[in-house]
């Protein structure tokens, strides 16, 4: 009788549904050097990945050559997948904003051309809501011109390995490139601490 009981427990067990995240959504931003996008995403809780990588251009499965040649259209990305029942888009834009800087156009710190500009790539009308509020009150916060483009998510293209995880990965060439680009100096112009 035990055992009859155990093998209905368990088949029951194996029709109940599993608990799981429901609300898994994704977010993908365009801020210059995709290594250095990556780092503050990771460190929010509810982020369950980064991923560097291309979007927003014309050249299906380009590669980081393609990309950097600036011939393709596409800008090195983030895609983020978060719990938004952790983490919310507007703090994933909050993140964004502090670590670019949106008063140049195709153009991040050292790093020149349209594959390094500023986007928000927005999944869903909620999305570019969001990102079209927040742009314009870092307009009204920063008093200037705001470049960075708000446009409909198009294919992401994961960059080669070498690039996932970089700032882990590599540590050392990660800080001198950083440093060496001026990346936190303008940073810190640009926002303040």
């Amino acid at each position: 009788m035990k055992k009859l009981l155990l093998i209905i427990l368990l088949f029951w067990l194996t029709l109940a549904p599993v608990a799981q995240a429901e609300n898994i959504t994704k977010a993908t931003f365009a801020g210059g050097c995709f290594w250095c996008m990556e780092e503050p995403f990771d460190e929010l809780e509810g982020v369950i990945s980064t991923t560097s990588g291309y979007t927003g251009g014309n050249v299906v499965n380009p590669s980081y050559k393609q990309v950097s040649a600036g011939n393709t259209g596409h800008a090195e990305s983030v895609e983020i997948e978060y719990d938004a029942d952790k983490v919310s888009y507007e703090q994933l834009l909050d993140v964004f904003w502090h670590n670019v800087d949106p008063t140049v156009k195709n153009k991040q710190f050292c790093d020149v051309g349209n594959q390094y500009r500023t986007a928000i790539f927005y999944h869903d009308d909620q999305q570019k809501a969001l990102a079209q509020n927040s742009k314009e009150k870092v307009s009204q916060e920063l008093a200037t011109n705001i470049y960075t483009e708000i446009t409909p998510a198009q294919e992401f293209y994961p960059a080669e390995d070498y690039h996932q995880n970089y700032y882990q990965t590599n540590t050392l060439l990660y800080k001198f490139y950083r440093s060496r680009c001026g990346r936190d100096r303008r940073l810190q112009e640009v926002w303040g601490n």
